[in-house]
């Protein structure tokens, strides 16, 4: 039987209803998704395309997957969001949730983090730092859960060494030059400055532009840094000197943290350990590597004799009292010397 008119019209209205009803359906569970979907934003220093680079972008791709999706952890690399303190402060106000920082910018959370690096030559070398941080870091992670984040991971790159513009070899090469110092830090430039040092305060994307313009001679950093921000074009000369361990963590707001859901937390922590593992290896392993990149293109290495080192430990000595209580807290920096002398006792 053929249809009559009227039916084929409510036929159509029906069909386009139900059409709608079906869009509107599909554009309510985007939605949803979306709102269930957590973005978390993570600021680093560390530059796009190296292995710190790379390490973030493997740990969100395990975060995606252990979440199918739930949580986006977006990467900010090369400092875009600004330097350490911009990043603390960005936090803060929920413009981002998560930082990859050294100690420095961790001590404007937590001013105990600085006993893992802002001491100078007090570290003999690697397994002394591993030592250390491993019996301070529960400490320090609940000092910095207390004031709302959470870590995901520690790191280190290795040791802090001074690129400069002429050959740099004693302290008092040094006191001659103008030293880089990290803006905001104005305890370290105090002490520097009664060390009889001439620091510039600056922030750490204005530090090659500086090295040009003659702002500053000298920059403490490993070389690993040094060569990724090809600082040894404008500071062709390296002091083979061991002057402190660049330590940091990943962190993020307790806030954004507990917006996972608990049961996923265990994978998450897990693969943030596993990045921190890998840019800890790598950043330890590239500094040597890093070091005769920059040989190759015209760095020039100045090895330290036994009595310029000696030198340099008693530079290093008439700063550390300074520091104490300046800008390492007595209590951390007394249990730093304690467990060093711990670990070399044992060693013996």
């Amino acid at each position: 039987m053929l249809m009559q008119p009227i039916s084929r019209r409510l036929f159509f209205r029906l069909a386009l209803a139900a059409i709608f009803l079906a869009f509107v359906a599909s554009s309510r569970s985007v939605v949803q998704a979306a709102e269930k979907k957590l973005t978390i934003k993570l600021a680093t220093l560390a530059p796009t395309g190296t292995s710190y680079h790379k390490s973030l972008l493997a740990m969100r791709e395990k975060w995606k997957q252990a979440t199918d999706s739930a949580v986006d952890l977006n990467v900010y690399a090369d400092g875009k969001l600004g330097g350490e303190s911009d990043m603390v402060n960005l936090m803060g106000i929920n413009s981002v949730q998560a930082a990859l920082l050294t100690a420095v910018g961790m001590a404007e959370i937590e001013p105990a983090v600085t006993g893992l690096q802002s001491m100078p030559m007090m570290f003999h070398n690697l397994a002394e730092v591993d030592y250390v941080g491993e019996k301070m870091q529960p400490m320090l992670e609940k000092r910095l859960l207390a004031k709302g984040f959470v870590v995901l991971f520690w790191v280190d790159s290795g040791w802090v060494r001074f690129f400069s513009k002429r050959p740099l070899q004693t302290p008092d090469d040094l006191r001659k030059m103008k030293l880089f110092s990290w803006a905001g830090n104005t305890a370290q430039v105090e002490i520097y400055k009664e060390g009889r040092f001439n620091p510039v305060a600056i922030e750490t994307a204005d530090i090659l532009p500086s090295l040009q313009t003659g702002l500053i001679d000298a920059v403490p950093m490993p070389p690993f840094f040094a060569l990724a921000g090809q600082m040894d074009s404008r500071a062709p000369h390296m002091l083979e000197l061991n002057w402190a361990p660049l330590v940091g963590a990943a962190v993020v707001t307790k806030k954004a943290w507990e917006k996972i859901p608990e049961s996923a937390r265990a994978a998450l922590l897990k693969s943030s350990a596993e990045a921190g593992k890998e840019i800890k290896a790598r950043g330890r392993a590239e500094s040597d590597e890093s070091v005769a990149a920059m040989q190759k293109r015209g760095l020039t290495v100045h090895k330290v004799a036994p009595e310029v080192e000696l030198e340099w430990r008693k530079a290093a000595e008439t700063l550390n009292p300074l520091i104490r209580g300046k800008i390492v807290p007595p209590e951390i920096f007394d249990e730093v010397q304690r467990l060093l002398k711990e670990f070399r006792a044992g060693r013996k």
